[in-house]
Order: C-alpha cells, then sequence, then structure tokens
C-alpha cells in the first residue's frame, strides 16, 4: 500500500508560492502571478514566465496577482495558478491525490478560509488543511513549539505579517498585520515620485528594496541608479537615490510591523515572556531579509533577534512538517473534511 510520500505542503504567499514535498524538500518556487488575455479569457502563462510580462504586455494582456494581502482576490485565477504548480510538483503519472497543507494568515476570516479550502481541493487535493502562517514559519524554523515554553514567531510575506507566540503546538496570542513586502515596494513608489517627480514600476522598486533598501539608519550606506517616467515632462529619466532615502520610504510600514510585535508582547502572559528573553525571536519571510531589520527589532524590544538559514523556505517546509505533526495538530486546524469547523 502507496503511504502519504505525495503530500505536499503549500505556501500561499502574495508575492511567490513555494511548494515542499516529503522527502524532497521546496520543490516549486514561483511569483504568484498569473497572465491573461482579457479578450478570449485564456491563461497564457503562470509563475516567472508571467511574472516577466508585468509591466511589459500590450492592452488586452494583463498579468495578475490573484493573491492581495494573504487572500484570494481572484479565485478563478488562484486556482487555475495552484492547479498548474501542483502539478509540476507533482511526481509524474501520481496515481494518488495528495494530501495538501496550506498556510494562511492568522487573521483570515472565515470566508476567506474557505475560499482557499475550496481552491486547493479543486486544484487536485486529496484532503486540504489550513494552518496559520506564523505557526507553519515556527516548524519550518525547527522550533519545538509542542513544548509548554513560549516561542516567538515574525512572518514578514508580501501581503501580511504575522506575528504569534506559540506554546503546546498552539498559538497564544497573535496578530495579523496586512503590511507586508508589497507595502515595502509600494512606500518605495510613492517616495521617489513625491521627492524626484520621477514614477516608477513595482518591479523597479522591489530592486531598490533588495539592493539598497534598510530598515536601520545607520546599517546601509550605498547608492544606485534608476530608471523611469518624469510625472512633469512625461519623458524617461534617470536619477541616482540613496540608502538613507529608502529608509525614510520604509520607516512608516516598518514601524507600523514594530508596533505590532510590541503590542503581542504586551498581551503574552508573564511566563512566556521570560521564555522568550531566553530564546529570542524568529523572523521569517522575504521581509526578514531587509537590511537592517533584525537590528532594529532587538534594539526596539531588547530581546535577541534570529533569522534562520532559509527565512523564505520556513513557511512552505513548515507546511510539510505539518503534515507529519497532523495526529498532534488535526483537532486545531481547519480541513475540507469539514468546513464548518476552524479557527478564526
Amino acid at each position: 500500500m502507496l503511504g502519504f510520500n505525495s503530500d505536499i505542503g503549500v505556501d500561499l504567499g502574495t508575492a511567490t508560492v513555494l511548494i515542499y514535498r516529503k522527502k524532497n524538500g521546496v520543490v516549486l518556487k514561483e511569483p504568484s502571478v498569473v497572465a491573461v488575455n482579457q479578450d478570449s479569457g485564456k491563461v497564457l502563462a503562470v509563475g516567472q514566465e508571467a511574472y516577466n510580462m508585468i509591466g511589459r504586455t500590450p492592452g488586452n494582456i494583463v498579468a495578475i496577482r490573484p493573491m492581495r494581502e494573504g487572500v484570494i482576490a481572484d479565485f478563478t485565477v488562484t486556482e487555475v495558478m495552484l492547479k498548474n504548480f501542483i502539478q509540476r510538483a507533482s511526481k509524474k503519472k501520481l496515481m494518488l491525490k495528495p494530501r495538501i497543507m496550506v498556510c494562511v494568515p492568522a487573521g483570515i476570516t472565515s470566508v476567506e478560509q474557505r475560499a482557499v479550502l475550496e481552491a486547493a481541493t479543486r486544484a487536485g487535493g486529496k484532503q486540504t488543511f489550513l494552518i496559520e502562517e506564523p505557526r507553519a514559519a515556527a516548524l519550518g524554523a525547527n522550533l519545538d513549539i509542542f513544548e509548554p515554553s513560549g516561542s516567538m514567531v515574525v512572518d514578514i510575506g508580501g501581503g501580511t505579517t504575522d506575528v504569534a507566540v506559540l506554546s503546546l503546538g498552539d498559538i497564544v496570542t497573535s496578530s495579523s498585520l496586512r503590511v507586508g513586502g508589497d507595502k515595502f515596494d509600494e512606500s518605495i513608489v510613492q517616495f521617489i515620485k513625491n521627492s524626484h517627480n520621477l514614477i516608477i514600476g513595482e518591479r523597479t522598486a522591489e530592486e531598490i528594496k533588495k539592493q539598497i533598501g534598510t530598515a536601520h539608519p545607520q546599517a546601509k550606506s550605498e547608492t544606485m541608479e534608476v530608471r523611469g517616467r518624469n510625472q512633469v515632462s512625461g519623458l524617461p529619466q534617470n536619477i541616482v537615490i540613496n540608502s538613507d532615502e529608502v529608509y525614510e520610504a520604509l520607516r512608516e510600514p516598518v514601524t507600523n510591523i514594530i508596533d505590532c510585535i510590541k503590542q503581542v508582547l504586551e498581551q503574552t502572559p508573564p511566563e512566556l515572556s521570560a521564555d522568550i528573553m531566553d530564546k529570542g525571536i524568529v523572523i521569517t519571510g522575504g521581509g526578514a531579509l531587509l537590511n537592517g531589520l533584525d537590528k532594529l527589532l532587538q534594539e526596539e524590544v531588547d530581546t535577541p533577534v534570529f533569522i534562520p538559514e532559509d527565512p523564505i523556505g520556513s513557511v512552505a517546509e513548515g507546511t510539510g512538517k505539518a503534515l507529519e505533526y497532523l495526529d498532534k495538530l488535526e483537532s486545531s486546524l481547519m480541513s475540507s473534511k469539514n468546513l464548518s469547523k476552524g479557527r478564526r
């Protein structure tokens, strides 16, 4: 009899989808983008190929991000995207449908939970489960969340930031903020528009964030040439910006994340707070790679801060591990077996 080697974990992110398969690790990492011909409704490309089309397509072709702020914004396109990725990540000629563990932001509504469950099930899942992003991130970062001891995880994704304190396999206190990597990019776009009268695209903003972006005023000092369109003349223009400017651009969303972390710490029972002081805070997700963020957080909350070796893959790996610990977790997970039961 075949086992559950076909089981997969899905990090259904706003910016990126990662799929983890047991014994194989992360087998797929693709942008959460689908290119669609608006005239015919035909899907032209999914993932990286579609991402390369952003801002470069004729009027009848649109590159869609079906996930917004951690939830499904376009159900039909999300289903198509998921089906494509699951087929690519699964073994060829697979006889059994996989069990699928999908991570979702801790703060999504029951309606949004149902939408994710239905999309994943219709995309080919035998049975689908949902797990909160911070719980998956903690498992992926190799934290022992089943012990009677407090662990704190901050997962900064493309659309949301999830902050949670965990103990005995479950979330004790948490908060979800619809601020993440996309908000960082939007802030950079707006700052450059206001400061330099230059209009840039989201891909350019993302490159700026990665190359010279910083969350700490003393963490980085670099410059970068940026190309865009002058909003007064309408003509192409090159400018040079520096890390100090990007720090100013990112200050508001970064401050929102810090405030959210402080709020969760204030709501944490004293015994678990002591555990966190000893073990530190773990940051995962693509936002963890923002230069100086760990240093800033450590200064703000006076607690050690750690980033795992693969912060982007932590959630995907955690979804796969959650299937291995299903006997301990199933009672606290929402699943396609019983849509009426779930965590709000």
